[in-house]
């Protein structure tokens, strides 16, 4: 089975969790429908998902130096500048997985208030299947997991990235000494409505991510209705100069990180 990555805080300790060529001034790759999805009251729906993402080997396409990349959610818009030099491996893997639409119409089943929002099991259970045994290799940390910062997530094996991202929502620059590589970053106006996606299940979901994979959006839909969905991410130029989110007010962190690889 698919290993899945978590970092929880449980008492003391800190867990984060995983399961699993364009220039920034093309259009982005057009979905390729195989799949239908349907979302639940209120919440979109993606029509398909691109075919390529059912084979991960094609997805290897190198990055352009630094690029921008539009989220869409059922809270608002923000923007992730993603620089290559700092994680090149993990932006390469970044930049494929959105080219391809991978983000469309997927839930942020992860968001705790305090440290990081988590996404990135796909929303169609074929695609989750397909990039089980998809694991990069790792990056050397750069940069730090400040407020703003995005990161894969990973378990304490070596190279264990995959598809799995988290945004920092203060200073978690313990991570770093863990392996955890920071390759993009969000801006204080984009972390405003990050901060508003639906935190309210705790970690209740994080602790499910066995049966995200195989079930889909349409579990989540199901027994977490109030999550939020990320309805598009796309490819939408170079960045910016990168303007981390000013750090928030200092919070207890924890002093090891516990990982569980879910059988």
């Amino acid at each position: 089975m698919r290993k899945l990555v978590t970092l929880i805080f449980v008492a003391s300790f800190a867990l984060i969790t995983q399961t699993a060529a364009q220039t920034p001034a093309q259009a982005p790759a057009k979905p390729k429908p195989v799949a239908t999805a349907a979302g639940a009251a209120g919440k979109p729906a993606a029509a398909s998902y691109d075919r390529t993402l059912l084979r991960p080997s094609m997805l290897k396409e190198k990055a352009p130096e630094t690029f921008q990349v539009k989220f869409e959610t059922t809270r608002g818009d923000f923007t992730m500048d993603a620089t290559r030099a700092w994680a090149p491996i993990g932006v390469d893997r970044f930049y494929n997985l959105v080219k391809h639409h991978f983000f469309d119409n997927m839930v942020a089943y992860r968001v705790h208030a305090g440290f990081v929002v988590q996404f990135g099991i796909s929303s169609y259970p074929a695609v989750s299947a397909a990039w089980r045994n998809s694991d990069i290799k790792d990056d050397p940390v750069t940069q730090s997991n400040k407020r703003g910062f995005v990161t894969f997530a990973q378990t304490p094996q070596p190279n264990s990235r995959s598809t799995q991202i988290f945004i920092n929502f203060t200073d978690n620059s313990f991570l770093d000494s863990k392996g955890f590589a920071p390759f993009a970053t969000v801006d204080p106006a984009g972390m405003k409505v990050v901060e508003m996606l639906y935190d309210q299940y705790g970690e209740q979901p994080t602790e499910e991510q066995d049966q995200i994979s195989k079930l889909g959006k349409a579990y989540l839909d199901s027994k977490y209705p109030k999550l939020d969905v990320i309805k598009h991410a796309t490819i939408v130029g170079g960045a910016a100069a990168a303007t981390p989110a000013k750090p928030a007010a200092p919070k207890p962190k924890a002093t090891a990180p516990v990982a569980t690889k879910p059988q």
